[in-house]
């Protein structure tokens, strides 16, 4: 049987830091929508405070989150232990997005390191609801390293070209909800910028 939790206490913050990966859950509200569900790494999630988390958003392909985000805020964040005990954690919450160019976007970023990914955006959830669960059925893995894929993409790009890509391919969600403006995609703030 989970467990509620009020707040994001210094036990559960201690197992969050160590997990190396994170999923984040979104859907539109249009009810033929396509939900969401994206995994993310790279030492990227942060606890802000005992009812905030915030991850960094270095880009990708879709936008699909941010889209939903900004049409309802509705967001929840699973990590589950894949080595040591069994355990998972949800955070339901309602999340913010926040770009390079946004107010409050300088105070989020002291918490991250953007030297080798850079960030499109940060997104700030408030968390409302904290469960856990036994995990019992999450399999045990062995944790080698965060793929360089990504990395070296960066790395092998320019900011332009960076920033070209999300405002040509960032605009709109696949179901058509409109995600980034050219201005928020010319805000990525490239590897090193800080």
């Amino acid at each position: 049987m989970g467990r509620l939790f009020d707040r994001i206490d210094a036990d559960i913050r201690s197992w969050l830091d160590r997990q190396h990966l994170f999923f984040v859950a979104t859907a539109p509200l249009a009810a033929d929508g396509c939900i969401n569900l994206s995994p993310k790494g790279h030492d990227a999630l942060r606890v802000i405070d005992d009812q905030t988390l915030a991850w960094f958003d270095y880009g990708g392909s879709g936008i699909e989150t941010l889209a939903h985000l900004r049409e309802n805020g509705r967001i929840v964040i699973m990590l589950c232990a894949f080595e040591g005990p069994p355990k998972i954690f949800r955070f339901h919450g309602r999340g913010t997005v926040f770009t390079p160019a946004d107010d409050g976007f300088e105070a989020l970023a002291a918490h991250f390191d953007f030297s080798e990914l850079g960030v499109r955006t940060i997104v700030r959830v408030d968390v409302k609801r904290i469960a856990d669960s036994c995990g019992f059925g999450v399999p045990l893995f062995g944790y080698e390293g965060q793929r360089r894929t990504s990395i070296d993409y960066m790395r092998r790009k320019s900011a332009d070209e960076i920033r070209d890509y999300f405002e040509r391919n960032n605009a709109a969600s696949i179901d058509g909800l409109p995600a980034m403006s050219a201005d928020e995609a010319r805000s990525f703030r490239p590897p090193g910028d800080d």
